[in-house]
Order: C-alpha cells, then sequence, then structure tokens
C-alpha cells in the first residue's frame, strides 16, 4: 500500500511538471506570434507615413525621402516630387522591401517603403503638379520607337491588341519604353508600355502591365507576363488588354 501511495504521489508530480511546460511554452509561443503580427504590421506600413523630412535625394525617377517622427527615422520612395528638409509631409501607405538595392544610387537601404505619393488633398495637387508628373506627360508625348521583342511569344503592343483573344491568358513577350508608373496600387505595381506600334487614337498604342518590379519612365523593358482580355477588376477598372504577373525578361 505504501508503495502504491509512493508511485501515485511521484506521477502526480511528474504530470504536473508536464502541464507547467506546456502551459509556459505555449505562452511563449503566444508572446512569439504576437510580437511577429506586430512586426509585421508595423513593416506593412499600416499607419499612416508621416513626419518632417530629414534627407532626400533624387534617382532612376524617383525621389527617396527620409522622414522622422517621435525620433524614428523612416525611408520612402514615391514617383519624383520636390521636397526641401524641415518640411512636414504625409504619405500613402504603401509596400515595404527589405535589403533594397538602388542601382542608380549604388545603395542598398535596410527598409523602405514604395507609396504611390502624397496623402491628402492640398499635398496631392501639389503632386500632380511636380517634376515628376510633367516628365510622366512630356514622354507620353514623345514618339517612341522600339525593336520588337525575338523569340516566338514576342509581340508588339498592337499585335497584343488584335490578337488578344487568341492569347487570353497565355504568356506574352513584350518589349518597351515605360511611359508611365504607378507603384504599390492593390499590392502592384502598375505600368504603361508603349513601343511606336499601334494608334493613339483607338488606344492600341500604349498597354498596361502589372508587375512587382519597380521600373522608371524612359526605361526601355522586355517583360514576360500573362496576357488577359476584358480583365474587370471591378469598381470601374476594366481593361481590354492587360499584362498580368510581369517581370524583366533577362
Amino acid at each position: 500500500m505504501k508503495n502504491f501511495l509512493k508511485l501515485f504521489v511521484l506521477m502526480s508530480a511528474f504530470l504536473l511538471i508536464v502541464s507547467l511546460n506546456g502551459l509556459y511554452a505555449s505562452s511563449d509561443k503566444s508572446s512569439g506570434l504576437s510580437e511577429k503580427h506586430s512586426n509585421i504590421k508595423s513593416q506593412m506600413g499600416m499607419s499612416s507615413l508621416s513626419g518632417k523630412v530629414v534627407e532626400s535625394m533624387d534617382s532612376g525617377g524617383y525621389t527617396y525621402v527620409s522622414i522622422e517622427k517621435d525620433g524614428k527615422k523612416t525611408w520612402v520612395a514615391v514617383p519624383k516630387m520636390k521636397v526641401t528638409a524641415g518640411q512636414e509631409i504625409s504619405f500613402v501607405p504603401g509596400m515595404p522591401m527589405s535589403n533594397f538595392k538602388s542601382k542608380s544610387l549604388n545603395h542598398t537601404f535596410e527598409t523602405i517603403i514604395f507609396s504611390s505619393g502624397v496623402a491628402g488633398k492640398d499635398e496631392a495637387e501639389a503632386f500632380y503638379k511636380s517634376t515628376a508628373h510633367q516628365q510622366a506627360k512630356a514622354a507620353s508625348a514623345k514618339p517612341v520607337k522600339v525593336e520588337k521583342a525575338v523569340g516566338p511569344d514576342a509581340y508588339t503592343v498592337s499585335e497584343l491588341y488584335e490578337k488578344s483573344a487568341e492569347l487570353d491568358k497565355k504568356g506574352v513577350v513584350l518589349k518597351g519604353q515605360v511611359v508611365k508608373f504607378s507603384a504599390n496600387i492593390m499590392k502592384k505595381n502598375w505600368i504603361h508600355l508603349q513601343d511606336g506600334s499601334g494608334k493613339p487614337a483607338e488606344g492600341t498604342n500604349d498597354i498596361l502591365v502589372t508587375s512587382q518590379d519597380v521600373l522608371s519612365v524612359g526605361d526601355v523593358v522586355t517583360l514576360k507576363g500573362t496576357l488577359y482580355k476584358d480583365k474587370d477588376f471591378g469598381n470601374g477598372y476594366k481593361y481590354a488588354v492587360i499584362i498580368e504577373e510581369a517581370s524583366v525578361k533577362k
């Protein structure tokens, strides 16, 4: 009987220790997940990107701005615009990128957020009057002439419109010049490409491309992606022809 009671006590103590260890492990795991979620939320730029301009530099069609708020500095990249040191500014929350290397600046940013531009009515109006907007308009107005890419899946802009029915949901290759670039809208970068083919009056000289690649107005690139005919994103955003999930073809 004594041996049985002794065994019972030892077993109870063992089960208690196991339960406590499980509780602590669960607590640590929950805490880790909570901290991770908090970090991800912070990195995704969920809060407003606002602060005082500390430093800025222009390169490759972008303005790189370092803003400071509550002692914390954040780098933000927006389509080229004019900012001045000491200016209070707010940007539209955007997509963060880690260890982003700017080839034009020859500089690697530990973390940088790509934003579509300034936030607020007055600031937005200032943005559309900025150098970036004027340059984009000028680039669109200039005659574009780019040689067609080579390969069985290569097409000109006009050919993509002409053959959109048979190319629907198929991979295509297009070489053209970037005439407009909008970053991080619906988690995508939106690129307008022209190659000199097509008719401006009919809108067949310009094609819209979505991508995760960051490009600049004036770049001549070869892209590979999937063509979609009559793509409807809802809310009035419908396109007769669009290339999705494109990447720069090496």
